[in-house]
């Protein structure tokens, strides 16, 4: 089914093909300016430390529903080796097979495609399975560093967990940016939380996949609006599953990497981080969260951590 003329007209507003030059392959990172990082280093008075990932491990996210995106499938190859002979120090190995998208991650702009094209009009076709993605690889995002704030919507709305058919509006964002007293603005890498993870780290994971509250396909044009780093959730899907609009699925996808460049994360746990953030009464950061560098990848896991 060709995309609905509602989406077209949302990809106008938010496009941001060329904005950074025609070889650009990092998209709205690029708001993230030595200064920005300066002001997000700024931002850490007490030192404390909270970490948004969630383990690796072989029960993790991942339910089998997207082929191929397996969860951590974690080996040891070597096992107190003395490799040098006995009586030699030894030394243990391990090796893992995984998605690189199956924890806590982020998507590079090559993760989604439309109408034949990535961002900044590079060719669908580019990603190949023995050249990887031509354009646009996750590795292409370097260091991950800037302010973050915490967007609790769940808290917003006097909740600990969104309903898992709550599609998160321009709205939700701006009641809690009021609840957090701080205004997101350029360069700003925005995490937002449902509490749907809540669900996964109780051990239901068909009820974390599905469905699922998220961003609605109004979201995109508010980041777009504010010029927004990067967006992160904790949810499997990103934005609200099954999709608000029949049969139009993924549009936020396509709409935030596609159209405007944008990284998305997904299955950040920021439970802990909305504990801090309420007793520390702020809602500002400095986030740390660098991709691990694939070349030419999709995507790749993280294990952010916010700093206070």
């Amino acid at each position: 089914m060709p995309l609905p003329d509602e989406f077209h007209e949302l990809a106008k507003r938010v496009n941001n093909w060329g904005r950074w030059g025609v070889d650009d392959e990092i998209g709205t990172l690029n708001l993230i300016t030595d200064a920005v990082v300066r002001t997000a280093a700024a931002t850490v008075t007490s030192g404390r430390r909270v970490p948004l990932a969630l383990p690796l491990q072989q029960d993790g996210v991942q339910t089998g529903v997207i082929p191929g995106r397996i969860n951590p499938l974690h080996t040891m190859v070597a096992i107190n080796a003395e490799l040098f002979g006995p009586g030699t120090v030894a030394t243990s190995d391990d090796t893992v097979t995984m998605g690189l998208q199956a924890g806590t991650h982020w998507d590079g702009l090559s993760h989604v495609s439309h109408g034949g094209r990535l961002y900044n009009g590079r060719p669908a076709d580019s990603i190949t399975a023995h050249g990887r993605s031509a354009f646009n690889g996750v590795d292409k995002a370097g260091h991950i560093v800037s302010r973050g704030v915490l967007l609790d919507v769940a808290r917003a709305r006097g909740t600990d967990r969104l309903d898992s058919t709550y599609a998160v509006t321009p709205e939700d964002l701006e009641a809690a940016e009021e609840l957090a007293g701080v205004r997101v603005g350029p360069g700003d890498i925005a995490l937002v939380r449902t509490g749907q993870i809540q669900r996964y780290l109780t051990g239901d994971k068909q009820a974390y996949a599905y469905p699922s509250p998220g961003l609605s396909i109004r979201t995109p044009e508010w980041f777009h609006a504010r010029d927004v780093a990067a967006v992160a959730n904790d949810t499997l899907t990103f934005e609200i599953f099954p999709p608000e609009i029949e049969n139009l699925w993924l549009p936020v996808h396509a709409l935030d990497l596609v159209e405007m460049g944008m990284p998305q994360g997904q299955n950040w746990n920021l439970e802990e981080l909305s504990d801090v953030c309420a007793e520390e009464r702020r809602y500002a950061f400095l986030l740390a969260a660098m991709p691990e560098p694939f070349v030419g990848g999709v995507g790749a896991p993280v294990a952010p951590v916010a700093i206070f």
